[in-house]
């Protein structure tokens, strides 16, 4: 159907443009391997020397289940917007509710990474212009001789120290307690500025400072450069992968071709004794939780190369380039994801990858400079490219989700505005709307607590998604089985995959509570439920009940009618049975005491 035949409520506000081959989808999506840079120093604090290991089994998964996404995004060469999308329609014909419920969870997981991106690039920018002043920084030493006879055993800092610190010499208190006070002196006053702070209760503290104020400014310039269309994306795309990847690959390579891997680092895998702990745990239910919590957080970047199938509608030939984008941006994927934890961990060990600077990703991009060379030179080129790195990754994010919102538009899921295209064939309305979206977001995440909050909400979304999608493959093969697919994954993939999307319950169950936020998963759970007021009151009062013509056309089937339910209850068994498996495993795990 084309947009001058809509009718029965379709939405006609411009279209996509057909400006790919596989290789452009393929390089859109390659902001998906320095996704690893999010989270490894969060998942190394959680997992300790099983870090590794749960960055392996995690994009092991991944792969596998891509090849389910694969099948299903051959069988809709007219959509655009994702694996989420394609896998709704199979659930139509049970539930018109999980249908916009899959497409509405995949993008607030995917959407989160433009302002987590932005944060941490915001973060790198602050320390290169603004640096806070290290403990052995000769302006910090001069200041501690300048000041140091303001401090005696008598000063309430002094006292204070003492008493957090037991065994402490009044002359090391006083020192420590005068470095701090200097630090704080010398920090420049960027770093500590906040314009407002808004507490939210139950969300957590909107902080407005320089980090949201340089991260916004990113995000602006991310806008304008997709603003001119999927081809311009696709050519910045790929020069931004090319010069952030092969680095990357060489931080993967190195350590292990010069012997710098330490074997004491990847052997004897157990799990920590607690939350960031250095010390070996055992594998008691703890034990347990803190993995699956790792292989939880994990999946929201292992499994994200699946955005290469966002843009079948663009692609100049689907039936041949889904499958293409999609395998092998999942093949770029595999070797990023094996190889950068393996090396990390193997030159860093536990103990290295708990600092600070790592946990919270600031110190990321100096740890992996160095793992190349100890020249200062290469440190100062990483954080270059940890930036640029952060760019790759936002630019994926806002293309991929951006068309996920204006697919779930014109379906007649998500309110109409959203199918709005620019002339150069962008889904402007919805890039505004990821963007506002996550300037919000953004004003949480610029709080250190805050991002990991972000982070384990949204993938509350994204194993949701998951959960459902690998379960529309099979109902897909039963409910659709004669409806032609450019590429037919192997059936015993398609049942692999079934059991795998149990397994991703079993993450979300144990794995939400495991990055200090108890109510992570309810938290996840209320924002997945937003969508129901806004699918009802689009399909419902706008659409009167009817969902747009093309999505008949692209199921096969007349107008108003969603066709023969031919799983029967198979699909409302395995709903009921995923969400036993989440509430089991939620009570079940519990973190180490």
């Amino acid at each position: 159907m084309t947009d001058a035949t809509i009718t029965q409520g379709e939405v006609s506000e411009g279209s996509l443009h057909r400006a790919l081959d596989w290789r452009g989808a393929f390089w859109v999506a390659a902001g998906v391997p320095p996704l690893v840079l999010f989270s490894i120093g969060g998942i190394a604090g959680i997992t300790g020397k099983l870090a590794f290991v749960v960055w392996i089994i995690s994009m092991v998964m991944g792969f596998l289940q891509s090849f389910t996404y694969a099948e299903m995004a051959g069988m809709f060469g007219n959509k655009s917007g994702g694996a989420s999308i394609y896998g709704a329609t199979a659930w139509l014909r049970y539930s018109k509710l999980i249908a916009p419920l899959s497409v509405w969870c995949n993008w607030f997981a995917w959407s989160p990474v433009l302002s987590l991106g932005c944060a941490i690039a915001a973060g790198y920018i602050l320390n290169a212009l603004a640096p806070i002043p290290a403990a052995d920084a000769a302006a910090v030493t001069s200041w501690v001789g300048a000041h140091l006879a303001d401090y005696t055993a008598q000063s309430q800092t002094v006292i204070d120290y003492i008493s957090a610190n037991a065994g402490t010499s009044v002359e090391d208190a006083i020192k420590a307690v005068a470095t701090t006070d200097a630090i704080a002196a010398l920090t420049p006053t960027v770093r500590t500025w906040e314009a407002a702070s808004i507490a939210i209760p139950g969300l957590g503290t909107l902080h407005f400072n320089s980090t949201f104020v340089i991260g916004v400014l990113l995000m602006l310039v991310i806008f304008a450069i997709q603003h001119r269309g999927i081809h311009s994306t696709a050519r910045t795309q790929k020069v931004l992968a090319i010069v952030v990847l092969v680095p990357l690959l060489l931080v993967g390579l190195v350590p292990i071709l010069t012997g710098a891997i330490d074997s004491a680092n990847v052997t004897a895998l157990v799990p920590p004794a607690g939350l960031y702990s250095a010390s070996e745990g055992v594998w008691n239910v703890g034990g347990w939780t803190l993995f699956l919590g790792g292989l939880y957080i994990a999946a929201w970047s292992t499994y994200g190369f699946e955005t290469a199938v966002c843009y079948t509608s663009e692609l100049k030939n689907p039936k041949t380039d889904t499958f293409k984008a999609i395998f092998f941006s999942g093949l770029l994927c595999v070797v990023f994801f094996f190889l950068i934890p393996f090396s990390f961990q193997g030159v860093f060990g536990h103990a290295g990858m708990l600092a600070p600077g790592i946990v919270d990703g600031t110190g990321v991009a100096e740890a992996l400079g160095s793992m190349v060379s100890s020249a200062k030179v290469v440190t100062q080129l990483f954080v270059i490219l940890m930036i640029l790195a952060l760019f790759l990754s936002i630019m994926t994010a806002m293309a991929g989700s951006s068309r996920t919102l204006y697919q779930g538009s014109r379906d007649g899921w998500l309110p109409k505005y959203l199918s709005h295209v620019n002339e150069h064939g962008a889904p402007t309305n919805a890039m505004w709307t990821d963007l506002g979206f996550n300037v919000i977001l953004l004003a949480l995440a610029s709080d250190p607590g805050g991002y990991f909050y972000v982070l384990a909400i949204s993938n509350v979304g994204y194993i949701t998604f998951n959960f459902l999608n690998l379960n529309a493959g099979w109902i897909h093969r039963v409910d659709s089985g004669d409806r032609p697919r450019a590429w037919r994954a192997p059936t015993f993939l398609i049942g692999v995959n079934t059991v795998l999307a149990f397994v991703n319950a079993l993450f979300l169950g144990a794995g939400a509570k495991v990055w200090g936020y108890e109510g992570a998963l309810w938290s996840g759970v209320v924002f997945a439920s937003l969508i129901i007021p806004v699918f009802l009151f689009r399909h419902y009062v706008q659409d009167k009940g009817k969902f747009p013509a093309a999505v008949y056309e692209d199921m096969g089937l007349p107008y108003g009618s969603l066709g023969t339910r031919r799983a029967g209850l198979w699909p409302y068994l395995a709903l009921i049975a995923g969400a036993a498996v989440v509430l089991w495993a939620n009570w079940f795990f519990v973190l180490p005491t």
